[in-house]
């Protein structure tokens, strides 16, 4: 038998595993997560108040049950955990899956002040990531400013939005429900640095933040304008023709009266972070224009938007993994259809997919051709690769080493102690929102 090491359980993981036991009949594969949880950002970066794309777990969770995968939760690969090269030793060939684990940055002075964060920390918070540290975004801030126009700023946008009438049938944990219930955020405005006809959302998740109750969403007719392609959107492709048309809709719509106030803004460049009482007070802004070669330049006229909260949410990164080659360019490891390579050579038994092999672009469904791909570059090496002798079952020599891997049946006790906290307050499947919680759930153990 071939024995697979996939690290990461996102979809990208996920999908590896199924392409591996459906193009090969002989493979054994074990699931690695740094958490004790599976399914990535599918638990931890999708929004609570997205069921439908949630529910894509189920999906996951057939390939995770599947009896040839194994999932071995709580298992910390590189720096501080098993080294790559041990993996290398237990397993015939490694994939790596492990997404881009850090956010992009503005790189503009103030960023660092208290009430400046990256969206990314602001749906750990609401999503129960067990690294999220930080609360106290909302805590007396009636102005938000989300810098960025990808799904992620529409994401955190629509949460700051959102009454708890609507967030409490969803898992967001108890604390974050809480906050957001009292929050006393009413404006909020989502600022680009180009023009409406490159944004990033998609209109499904545009047209969502027009749904919303007690919500008003204004558009600045005049800054739609600036865009060459608004007057003629017809040369566009379909997806940001129809983006286009949602903003037309809003800029033309009447004010109305509404408790929440969600401003779209379209060329401004943030340049500064301005403080106030110790804290973000305003952001400072750049009016751009478009260059005529698809990106913006300055235009040495400025505006400061007043917000208490900033979220950037500018992309993701990936991060080197210890023991593995890593280009800091595109913060990629460096691959060929798949396969590692080291100095420009093939690295035998070693493996990407998903972000940390293309970077950070597409959608979740993105990740089922691209896992194909690496999946048929292992299974053309496997006859190589299965030449080689293991030492046994990996399950047995990493508990040798005192890891103690969170398998099925412990992420199937936090699944039981997420319905039962949920049905103590009172709500549905409510998450646990820290280590302790979950690996005591994972266990067995009580509190």
């Amino acid at each position: 038998m071939l024995h697979v090491a996939v690290v990461g359980s996102g979809p990208s993981g996920v999908y590896t595993a199924q392409s591996l036991v459906q193009l090969h009949s002989d493979v054994l594969v074990d699931v690695l997560d740094r958490l004790p949880c599976p399914y990535g950002l599918v638990r931890y970066g999708v929004a609570p108040d997205h069921e439908k794309i949630k529910s894509l777990q189920n999906n996951l969770r057939t390939v995770l049950e599947h009896e040839r995968v194994r999932f071995l939760g709580g298992v910390q690969v590189g720096r501080g955990g098993v080294p790559a090269a041990r993996l290398r030793e237990l397993y015939h060939a490694v994939v790596y899956c492990v997404g881009a684990a850090t956010d992009r940055h503005l790189g503009i002075p103030g960023e660092e002040l208290p009430g400046s964060w990256s969206a990314t920390e602001f749906v750990s918070w609401y999503s129960a990531h067990p690294d999220a540290t930080a609360d106290g975004f909302v805590l007396g801030t009636p102005s938000a400013v989300v810098i960025g126009v990808g799904n992620v700023a529409v994401d955190v946008t629509r949460i700051l939005a959102r009454g708890p009438a609507e967030l409490s049938p969803t898992d967001m944990p108890q604390a974050a429900l809480t906050a957001l219930a009292a929050s006393r955020v009413t404006e909020i405005s989502m600022v680009g640095r180009r023009g409406p006809s490159q944004a990033r959302f998609t209109t499904k998740e545009l047209r969502e933040l027009g749904a919303l109750p007690d919500t008003e969403v204004r558009v600045d007719p005049a800054e739609l304008a600036l865009d060459p392609a608004y007057a003629d959107p017809s040369g566009l492709p379909a997806a940001n023709r129809r983006n286009v048309e949602v903003l037309r809709g809003w800029a033309g719509a009447p004010a109305k009266e509404a408790h929440h106030h969600i401003r779209l803004r379209f060329f401004l460049r943030p340049v500064e972070l301005l403080a106030e009482a110790g804290r973000v007070g305003a952001v400072r802004f750049e009016r751009t224009r478009p260059d005529g070669h698809g990106g913006v330049t300055g235009t040495g006229s400025y505006e400061d938007i007043g917000a208490q909260l900033v979220l950037r949410s500018v992309g993701y990164r990936g991060v080197p993994l210890e023991g593995l080659p890593f280009d800091t360019a595109t913060g990629t490891v460096p691959h060929l259809a798949g396969r590692v390579l080291r100095e420009d050579l093939v690295a035998p038994g070693e493996y990407v997919a998903g972000w940390i092999k293309r970077g950070p672009t597409g959608v979740i469904g993105t990740n089922r051709p691209d896992a194909k791909e690496t999946v048929t570059s292992l299974i053309d090496d496997a006859d190589v690769l299965v030449q080689k002798d293991l030492p046994g079952d990996p399950l047995t020599a990493l508990r040798g080493e005192g890891i103690e891997p969170v398998e099925w049946s412990g992420w199937q006790s936090i699944e039981r102690a997420e319905a039962e906290l949920g049905a103590s307050l009172g709500r549905g499947v409510v998450k646990l929102p820290d280590w302790q919680s979950l690996l005591n759930a994972a266990h067995g153990n009580a509190g």
